[in-house]
C-alpha cells in the first residue's frame, strides 16, 4: 500500500479540508482583472441584437429588415428559423437578428425590422385551474387508502398555496461571443454552465470537426441553472461569424433575459392533511398546478420529505403561454417544500401544536430521521425557538414577531470528471480540470484538494479551469461538481504524488510505501528527520514533469443531505410589510473542503431564498400576454438591508465527514421560503397563502381573516 492513498484524511490529520481557506480567485475579481464574456471584445468585432415577438402567442405572417439594412452600421439582418408553424409562443420570442458595428447600431437595427403577425389565443394564468383547455387532468399519483385516511382522522386541515413564476436574474445576462478563425477553426467564449460539451454544439451547428472548436469560460457571472443550452443568441453569433469572418458578440438585454432565459415555475395546490390527535401525519392529498411553460410538465412530487406518510394523492398542471421553464437552483424542490411545510405548519396550529414539536413526532416518516432530530436542536438553540415561539393565537399590537421552520433533502452525488496533476523540476504544481466556475470557489476547491494531498500551502498550486481542451468534466448542475472535481482531483494527485515519492525513496533508502508527503517534504514515516525538501525532491524529476490523471471516484464521494432552517420575521399589520428579523441554516454535506465556501453557498442560498420569499415575481398581463415587469426596478430583488440577521451552522463532525462529499449548492436554498412563509403566519395569526409576502398579499389575507 502507497504512503498516499486516495480516502480522504481524518478531520484531525487533514491540513487544509475543512479549514476556513479564502478563495483564491478573489483578488482578480474585486480588482476587476478577471474577465467574463460580457467583457470580452475582440478586434473588428459585431454587435447582435434581436427583435422579439411583442405578443403572448403569435403567428409569423411576414418579415421585413429593408428599414434595419439601411440602419449605418448594420452589416447583417436576417430573419431567423422558427417552428414549422411559425408560431411564437410567448412575449420575447426571437423573430429576428441584427448584427452591427456598434451595439447601439444593432439595437436600433433591430427595432426597424417590420414584423407582421396574426395574433392568438393565449394564456399566462398560471394560479388558477380554471383556464379550460390549458389544464392538464392526466396526471394523477395515489398511493394507500386516502380517502379512509381522511375518514378516521382525528384532525382533518385544508388549505390553498402558492407561489408565483420568479426568473433567474443571472448578474451577467446569457450570451455569447464567437470568431471564425479560419480553416474551420472556431473561438467561443460562451457564458455557460458546461464549458467541456458546449464546444460540440456550435461543432455541429456549423459542421464543424469538435476539435476544432475552442471555448474559454474562466468566469461566470450566475447561471443557476439556466446556462445549460445551446440558444438562439448561440446559433445566431455562429451563424453571421461564419458568414462574415468575423466576430460576433450577445449578451441579452436585461428585459429579454426576464422574459426568456429561465424561470422557475410557479406552484399551487389545494392541500388536505389528515392526523391524529398527538401530532402524527396520516394522509395527504394535493390538487396542484402551475406554469407547465408552453408544454405540459410533471406532476410535483409530493409530500415534499414526509415520503413515508402512507396514504397520499397528487395530481397536476396548467399550460402557459410565457418563457420556457429552466433549472432553478434545487429544480422544483422549493416549490414542493412550501407546499408541504405550510400545510403541516397549518396542522400544527389546529392541533394547537408548537409546530417544532409535530416536526419531531413525524422525523420517521422522512429520509434521514436522526440528521434532522440533530439539527432541529441545532437550530431551535440558535433562533431561541423555546423562548421566543407563541402560537398564532397570542399574537397581539400592530407589530408583531413569528418564528417558521422547514426541513429539506436533497442528492448532491458527484458527477464524471476527469483531472490532470502535473509535478515540475522546480516544484511547480498545476492541476487542470475542464470546469467550470459560477462563482462559487471551483478553483479554491481544486487547490485545496490538490494541496491536501502533496502536503503542500494552498497557494503552491495553481489551477486551470474553464476550457473544453481541459480534462472534460461535467456540467455545474444538481450539486455535483464539488463532489466530481474534488474526486477527479484528489485520485489525480494521489497518482503525481506516488510517482514522485517513487523517484525519492531511494535516495532516503527506503522503499515508496514508507514514505509520506506533507509539511512540503517527503519523508520516511518512521524516521520523518529522514527526509528532503519539496523543491530538493522535485529536483530529481529531471527534464519530464510528473503527471498525474485521476477521475471521480465513486468511494470519495457520497449522496443525500438534510437540512433544517428557521425564521424570525417582524409583520407590520397596518401596513402589511413584513421584515426578517434572523434567519438560521442548519446543513449537512458530508466531507467539507472549505468551510469558508460551504459557509458562503449557504448564506448565497439563504438570500435567495429570502429575495424569492418577500419580493420576487414576474408579473403577467392576462389581456396582452406581455412581461409587464422585466427590468430590474420592477422586478424586485433583495438588498444587504432586507436579509436581516444570516446564521450558519455546518454539521462538521467525524460522522459527517466520513460520508465524503456530497453537493452543497442546492439544498439551503429549498427551506427559506418555506420557514419565511410560516413565520409570517405565526406573526399575522392568518396564514398568508401566495408568495411572496408582500404588503398586498399580506393585508389580503388579514381581511379575509378578519371577515371569518
Amino acid at each position: 500500500m502507497r504512503d498516499v492513498e486516495k480516502s480522504w484524511p481524518s478531520l484531525a490529520d487533514a491540513r487544509h479540508l475543512g479549514k476556513r481557506i479564502d478563495r483564491i480567485d478573489g483578488p482578480v475579481k474585486v480588482t476587476g482583472r478577471a474577465k467574463y464574456t460580457f467583457d470580452v471584445n475582440r478586434p473588428n468585432m459585431l454587435w447582435a441584437k434581436f427583435t422579439l415577438c411583442p405578443h403572448g402567442k403569435a403567428k409569423v405572417l411576414s418579415v421585413d429588415v429593408s428599414e434595419a439594412t439601411r440602419v449605418p452600421g448594420v452589416v447583417v439582418a436576417k430573419e431567423l428559423p422558427l417552428p414549422g408553424d411559425a408560431t411564437c409562443h410567448w412575449h420575447g420570442f426571437e423573430v429576428a437578428v441584427v448584427a452591427a458595428e456598434t451595439e447601439e447600431a444593432a439595437r436600433e437595427g433591430a427595432r426597424r425590422v417590420k414584423v407582421e403577425y396574426e395574433v392568438l389565443p393565449h394564456n399566462v394564468v398560471d394560479d388558477t385551474t380554471d383556464v379550460g383547455d390549458w389544464v392538464d387532468e392526466g396526471r394523477s399519483r395515489e398511493q394507500g387508502e386516502v380517502d379512509e385516511a381522511f375518514a378516521s382522522a382525528d384532525v382533518t386541515v385544508e388549505g390553498e398555496y402558492g407561489c408565483p413564476i420568479i426568473t433567474h436574474c443571472c448578474l451577467e445576462s446569457h450570451g455569447s461571443v464567437v470568431e471564425a478563425k479560419g480553416d474551420a477553426k472556431l473561438e467561443v467564449w460562451p457564458s455557460t454552465q458546461r464549458i467541456s460539451s458546449i464546444g460540440n454544439d456550435f461543432a455541429n451547428e456549423l459542421g464543424l470537426d469538435p476539435k476544432d472548436v475552442h471555448a474559454d469560460c474562466q468566469h461566470l457571472g450566475g447561471g443557476f441553472g439556466s446556462k445549460f443550452g445551446f440558444d438562439v443568441w448561440d446559433k445566431a453569433c455562429a451563424a453571421i461569424a461564419e458568414e462574415t469572418g468575423r466576430p460576433v458578440k450577445a449578451m441579452l438585454e436585461r428585459d429579454h433575459e426576464i422574459m426568456v432565459a429561465g424561470s422557475r415555475p410557479s406552484a399551487y395546490a389545494k392541500v388536505k392533511v389528515a392526523a391524529r390527535k398527538d401530532g402524527t401525519l396520516t394522509g395527504f392529498d394535493f390538487e396542484s398546478w402551475g406554469s407547465g411553460g408552453p408544454s405540459r410538465s410533471g406532476a410535483l412530487r409530493m409530500p415534499y420529505v414526509f415520503t413515508e406518510v402512507p396514504h397520499r394523492r397528487v395530481h397536476s398542471n396548467v399550460r402557459t403561454n410565457t418563457g420556457p421553464n429552466r433549472a432553478w437552483r434545487a429544480p422544483g424542490h422549493p416549490q414542493m417544500a412550501w407546499l408541504t411545510m405550510a400545510a403541516v405548519e397549518d396542522a400544527a396550529a389546529a392541533l394547537g401544536l408548537d409546530p417544532l414539536e409535530l416536526f419531531r413526532r413525524n422525523l420517521a416518516a422522512t429520509d434521514r430521521p436522526d440528521v434532522y432530530a440533530e439539527e432541529l436542536d441545532v437550530a431551535a438553540g440558535l433562533i431561541g425557538w423555546k423562548e421566543k415561539w407563541e402560537p398564532r393565537s397570542a399574537k397581539k399590537g400592530v407589530v408583531r414577531r413569528g418564528l417558521g421552520l422547514s426541513i429539506h433533502t436533497w442528492g448532491g452525488r458527484g458527477h464524471d470528471s476527469n483531472a490532470r496533476t502535473t509535478i515540475h523540476s522546480d516544484g511547480r504544481v498545476d492541476v487542470e480540470c475542464g470546469t467550470q466556475d459560477l462563482g462559487v470557489g471551483t478553483r479554491t476547491v481544486l487547490a485545496i484538494c490538490v494541496a491536501e494531498t502533496l502536503g503542500l500551502p494552498v497557494e503552491a498550486v495553481r489551477v486551470h479551469i474553464g476550457d473544453n481542451r481541459l480534462p472534460p468534466s461535467g456540467a455545474s448542475g444538481g450539486s455535483t461538481t464539488v463532489g466530481g472535481i474534488s474526486s477527479s482531483s484528489r485520485t489525480s494527485a494521489v497518482d503525481a504524488v506516488n510517482q514522485l515519492i517513487a523517484r525519492v525513496a531511494p535516495d532516503l533508502e527506503a522503499s515508496a510505501e514508507e514514505c509520506a508527503a506533507a509539511g512540503g517534504r517527503i519523508f520516511v514515516r518512521s524516521d520523518p528527520a529522514r527526509g528532503v525538501a519539496w523543491a530538493e525532491a522535485c529536483a530529481l524529476i529531471g527534464q519530464d514533469p510528473i503527471v498525474g490523471n485521476g477521475r471521480t471516484d465513486p468511494e470519495l464521494m457520497n449522496s443525500g443531505v438534510g437540512g433544517v432552517q428557521m425564521s424570525e420575521v417582524e409583520v407590520d399589520v397596518e401596513t402589511g410589510v413584513a421584515t426578517m428579523v434572523k434567519h438560521v441554516a442548519v446543513q449537512d454535506c458530508g466531507t467539507i473542503v472549505d468551510l469558508e465556501t460551504a459557509e458562503s453557498q449557504v448564506y448565497g442560498a439563504c438570500i435567495m431564498g429570502i429575495t424569492s420569499a418577500l419580493f420576487e415575481e414576474r408579473v403577467m398581463d392576462p389581456v396582452t400576454g406581455r412581461c409587464l415587469n422585466p427590468d430590474m426596478e420592477f422586478y424586485r430583488l433583495a438588498g444587504i438591508g432586507d436579509v436581516g440577521e444570516l446564521v450558519v451552522h455546518m454539521m462538521q463532525t467525524d460522522a459527517h465527514h466520513g460520508r465524503g462529499v456530497i453537493g452543497l449548492g442546492e439544498p439551503p436554498v429549498i427551506s427559506p421560503l418555506a420557514a419565511i412563509g410560516n413565520a409570517v403566519a405565526n406573526a399575522c395569526g392568518v396564514r398568508v397563502p401566495r408568495a411572496p409576502f408582500t404588503p398586498r398579499n399580506v393585508l389580503s389575507a388579514l381581511a379575509k381573516g378578519a371577515a371569518r
